[in-house]
């Protein structure tokens, strides 16, 4: 193994100066595993001032001891290197920090008030600081408290996530004792900030193994803490389509995304996207259906992500992407103009996100249908009338052109007749031209502007309550 010459500078300085240093903590963790590290941290003998005086490029911001120095490198994960002097931690009243900090004299001391054995590894150029055998644990795949589970994670309560998050990402199994410790303590996650937790649980969702990590949340008793919405699909039994349940089919879909690298967003779309069924489920002959499913999903979700604290542009796009899931398409049966409706209704922006949603959610059911031939007809479909207008804005007249050709004021008459035009280019595209479109609004000026509104709102309602019946006969929701 060997360190980073920024950290290594780091260690080679305070050595020069008579203070014992080490790389510790999840950098050595992956340094062991063959992984890249994400960031580095130090840890010394020296106190704080003593860092300071020895790096003069340095912030130092924090009642923990922890003095950030800034190198010169281009590499992200180096440019800012953190230097904590030892330390033991006082009690953790509100169980996230410590009350009080002590400066330790000792490396071992400093190492026992981690979390994990496996982040209580110290490296300096030649030796590796071991005590509580966190490189066994590394080689038999184990996520293993140090010291007293139970006082670890009553310490600091974010813990217990973070213990289920690093089994997600490296596929690891957490120890029994540390694992019955995590369902022991489960309710006082409640004192962890919903930005703590939002964090923690993006990072299991965007995790190599995502499914491992719901499954242990729902196993400790956490997922319903912090994630109500997905934990009532547990033990919910679905239709014949699906041999799952609806948590199960949730995460499994999660994991399809994930296996296939796709983005966030659809990530938490294939995990939400049949949040609403437990909902919605209604008994018929020997079967259940689930009708609306997706429109009271969407509000779900998008509860969820906002309670997470999540940007508002991934909560509207997941809500948006979860609400439109159950979109139909039959070759030979839908048409262009309603493919130009789809589009419509989706926005093309979102148009490859939602196949992707679909791809995972098919995977995810336990009995995916093959349909490649299907889809990959779709996209054709999709990419023959892309050039074709689905919104207002892609008409070949807009408002100004209606205010100086027609002479017409600004107001609701414009938005109007815009929606009445869209409406008919909608069934034929050919209709998307400028003289017609000018002539056709002349003819349109005289109208109540609520009924041209209504007239565009019409033609997209009619296309959308014909698709979502057929939704329902198909799929028998």
């Amino acid at each position: 193994m060997h360190l980073p010459a920024e950290v290594q500078s780091i260690i080679t300085t305070l050595h020069q100066a008579g203070f014992e240093a080490y790389a510790v903590g999840g950098c050595v963790r992956d340094l062991l595993l063959h992984r890249e590290p994400k960031d580095w941290d130090v840890t010394t003998k020296a106190r704080p001032e003593e860092i300071q005086k020895l790096f003069p490029q340095h912030f130092y911001t924090n009642r923990f001891g922890t003095v950030t120095v800034l190198t010169a490198s281009k590499h992200a994960a180096l440019a800012q290197v953190e230097v904590t002097t030892y330390r033991i931690d006082g009690n953790y009243s509100d169980q996230r920090h410590p009350d009080e900090v002590r400066f330790s004299t000792t490396l071992e001391e400093d190492l026992a008030r981690r979390d994990f054995t496996i982040n209580a590894i110290a490296l300096d150029e030649n030796t590796v600081i071991d005590p509580f055998q966190g490189q066994a644990d590394l080689e038999q795949g184990i996520i293993r408290a140090v010291g007293e589970a139970s006082e670890r994670f009553q310490e600091d309560a974010l813990r217990m996530l973070r213990a289920i998050r690093l089994a997600s990402q490296l596929d690891y199994t957490i120890a029994a004792d540390t694992l019955q410790a995590i369902a022991a303590g489960a309710a006082t996650i409640a004192a962890v900030s919903p930005e703590r937790v939002r964090d923690e649980f993006l990072k299991i969702v965007m995790s190599d193994y995502p499914e491992k990590g719901f499954n242990l949340l729902q196993a400790t008793g956490l997922l319903p803490l912090i994630l109500p919405e997905l934990a009532e699909g547990v033990g919910v039994k679905q239709n014949k389509h699906h041999i799952y349940t609806v948590f199960e089919h949730n995460i499994k879909s999660l994991q399809f995304a994930a296996q296939y690298n796709y983005s966030l967003s659809v990530r938490l779309a294939a995990l939400l996207h049949d949040v609403g069924k437990p909902r919605t489920r209604r008994r018929r002959g020997n079967d259940y259906t689930f009708y609306a499913h997706e429109i009271v999903g969407a509000r779900m979700a998008e509860k969820l992500l906002q309670r997470l604290r999540l940007p508002r542009e991934v909560v509207q796009q997941v809500t948006h992407l979860v609400r439109h899931h159950m979109f139909y398409y039959d070759v030979g049966r839908v048409t262009e103009a309603g493919m130009r409706r789809l589009l419509h209704r989706v926005g093309r922006e979102n148009f490859a996100d939602l196949i992707k949603v679909r791809i995972a959610e098919r995977k995810g059911s336990g009995v995916p249908k093959a349909e490649p031939y299907r889809l990959r007809h779709l996209q054709f479909m999709a990419e023959k009338v892309s050039r074709q207008a689905v919104t207002v804005a892609q008409l070949a007249v807009n408002g100004t052109d209606l205010i100086q050709e027609l002479h017409l004021k600004p107001g609701p008459q414009i938005g109007g007749i815009l929606n009445a035009l869209l409406a008919e280019v909608l069934d034929n595209p050919v209709k998307n031209e400028r003289s017609y479109l000018l002539q056709r609004a002349r003819e349109l000026i005289t109208a109540d502007p609520e009924t041209l509104k209504a007239l565009g709102e019409k033609a997209r309602d009619e296309e959308e309550t014909k698709r979502d019946e057929t939704i329902r006969r198909k799929y028998h929701v």
